[in-house]
């Protein structure tokens, strides 16, 4: 299989990071449905900063996302900002469920998270974890 690279004004890059954020106090408040608004979410985020959501699943308590960038964009600018709007935007769309579980703080995410290069193991290995996710049922 060949392998596609994309191309920017100076360069010719394949740049694919593995990222895990986990939920505030690891509190297990992850649906199905609140999975699937987050992908849709996190893809939308990447597609403004000319990056793409490659695969994403998570469990009640944690995501992970397999993200494509450019190289002009700051890892922990882009992390900062998956971070803050996908909270803002979860916070504005279920905040009576959220109040529930973090009483008023306006907070989803742990303020840490993991990121890892593909560059050692194949993207198609990666996929096959990120999938077998013990996602919650609906």
């Amino acid at each position: 299989m060949k392998t596609k690279y994309n191309q920017a004004y100076r360069a010719v890059y394949i740049l694919t990071t593995h990222i895990v954020f986990v939920t505030k106090y690891r509190k297990s408040i992850l649906t199905d449905e609140l999975l699937t608004e987050l992908e849709s979410i996190f893809a939308s985020i990447l597609i403004t900063r000319d990056g793409e959501l490659l695969e994403f699943n998570g469990e009640a308590d944690h995501v992970h996302l397999l993200v494509s960038y450019k190289p002009s964009i700051s890892v922990s600018n882009l992390v900062a900002n998956l971070k803050a709007t996908s909270s803002k935007t979860m916070w504005r769309n279920h905040s009576d469920y959220l109040k529930t579980k973090y009483w008023n703080k306006k907070v989803l995410w742990t303020g840490s998270y993991f990121i890892a290069s593909c560059g050692g193991v194949t993207i198609e290995q990666l996929r096959k974890y990120v999938d077998g996710q013990d996602r919650p049922s609906p």
